[in-house]
């Protein structure tokens, strides 16, 4: 067990939210309060519990991978983000100065573990959320194995030597058709030369190296994995929008309108992304919406 001294206004839902792929991600998520993580570490297979205990967090591990989770639960729970700059830089935009106040206690995670979260990040390339859902799940609960510890129904991620011997239609009936499942197996081959990336540059670097895998993918990637504050989604459905309509109040907008819109922030541009969403703002939606696709017979 380790006691880990809390920022004052500290959130854990919202500093945690990115760890997992909605509320009932099989390998992060909350349980009675309690937050759960399940990974397959350096060390091994293990799990994390995260519990707000006043103004500390209480970190329990289990597992083989238990020792490795302990060491990085700081980093893991966003303790290890440095927001000491950004109120000075927030304070030039109004709405920008507001979610720095009203969301301060909102850090970003750095995992340190590259695979599962490119895995999830690739899962969720131009798809719906349901069928993101589907496909990460699916392969963790198909592949993966049940966590050590107390939780029930908690999940470790399938490691990447059991996903390099996949197939790429054996995630067909996951409702991940060829070019998404043979992006999954050349990470899963390259797993190994990634996690020695120490830095988010170098990993984006070699991110952008692998085929399938283009800008959007790895920022998703190294905003968890290293905990990149700067880290922006370009080539989101929602995003540019999102960012338009928050800081400009225009209903549309693309990459260069959001990067525009985003450069006084730089070295936080991510994070402005990651408060706008965390307070709810979002564009007005027209048209219709992305229909939900099915490979299963492929």
């Amino acid at each position: 067990m380790l006691r880990l001294p809390l920022p004052e206004g500290y959130h854990l839902p919202g500093s945690t939210r990115y760890l997992g792929l909605g509320r009932s991600d099989p390998s992060a998520r909350f349980v009675d309060g309690v937050f759960w993580f399940a990974a397959h570490t350096p060390d091994g297979p293990g799990s994390l519990s995260l519990t707000r205990d006043g103004a500390a967090l209480t970190a329990r591990a289990y597992g083989a991978g238990a020792g490795w989770l302990l060491t990085h639960a700081g980093a893991i729970a966003g303790l290890d983000d440095d927001v000491t700059g950004f109120p000075a830089v927030a304070a030039g935009h109004p709405v920008v100065a507001e979610l720095a106040r009203v969301h301060r206690g909102v850090r970003l995670p750095a995992t340190g573990l590259v695979f599962p979260r490119l895995v999830r990040a690739i899962l969720e390339q131009k798809v719906t959320g349901k069928e993101a859902f589907r496909g990460w799940s699916g392969l963790v609960r198909r592949y993966g194995t049940p966590a050590p510890g107390p939780c029930p129904d908690l999940w470790v991620p399938p490691a990447a030597d059991v996903v390099a011997g996949l197939a790429y239609w054996a995630l067909h009936p996951l409702g991940v058709e060829q070019r998404r499942a043979q992006t999954v197996l050349r990470a899963a081959t390259l797993a190994a030369t990634l996690s020695r990336c120490t830095d988010s540059a170098t990993l984006t670097r070699r991110l952008l190296d692998i085929p399938g895998v283009g800008p959007w993918t790895a920022a998703e990637t190294v905003r968890t994995v290293c905990g990149d504050a700067d880290a922006v989604s370009v080539g989101d459905f929602h995003i540019p929008n999102t960012v338009a309509w928050g800081l400009a109040g225009e209903a549309r907008g693309d990459d260069a309108r959001m990067l525009a819109l985003l450069a006084p922030f730089a070295g936080h541009r991510g994070r402005v992304c990651v408060l706008l969403e965390a307070a709810g703002i979002a564009a007005p939606r027209f048209g219709p919406r992305m229909p939900i696709r099915s490979f299963a017979r492929f």
